[in-house]
């Protein structure tokens, strides 16, 4: 019943030449939610697990060795996730060629992170554990699930966001990311 009713006023606004790409009847996307460019991303320290050790993350000391690529992704050991944290992992040579390193945050407890950086990340690289405070100072909730987005966020060493992917599929944030990583040292 409600699309009857919703069809008439978008066709009206359509034909006004407004478009129903004008018009948003739903909550913002992650697209529209994350940080942009240029923002400085807010500093934060955190629990991690590399090689399945447990250690402290911060990420103005991690900045102060170079760039940061930050993804952020919903669960450990979903599909989309593990597919993710491997294209990571086969990545960091390039990476670390590059100048920059990676860690991938999730709300998942530390047990489960120590597990997933030792099988999914390879011992490649970090991932560490999103709290409320890190998922709402990035604006990467994915509703009130406790989850994040699927977002990416390439930190320049001055603090700054340089690029943002945020995309539900896991192909494009590897390419993407390190394009933005290889862009800085040109």
């Amino acid at each position: 019943m409600t699309h009857r009713f919703l069809t008439a006023p978008l066709a009206a606004l359509a034909l006004a030449g407004l478009g129903a790409a004008t018009l948003s009847l739903t909550a913002p996307t992650a697209a529209q939610a994350e940080l942009p460019k240029g923002t400085k991303a807010p500093a934060f320290a955190t629990t991690a697990a590399l090689a399945g050790s447990e250690f402290g993350f911060n990420l103005t000391s991690a900045l102060a060795k170079g760039p940061v690529v930050l993804y952020f992704y919903p669960k450990a050991f979903t599909s989309g996730c593990t597919l993710e944290a491997n294209a990571f992992a086969e990545a960091m040579p390039q990476f670390k060629a590059a100048g920059a390193s990676v860690i991938g945050l999730s709300n998942d407890d530390i047990a489960t992170l120590k597990r997933f950086s030792r099988e999914e990340c390879r011992d490649a690289f970090p991932v560490g554990v999103a709290s409320p405070k890190i998922i709402a100072a990035y604006d990467v909730a994915m509703g009130n699930s406790g989850l994040t987005t699927r977002t990416s966020y390439v930190i320049a060493q001055d603090g700054r966001i340089v690029a943002v992917h945020s995309n539900a599929d896991y192909r494009g944030h590897v390419e993407k990311t390190l394009a933005a990583v290889r862009a800085l040292k040109k």
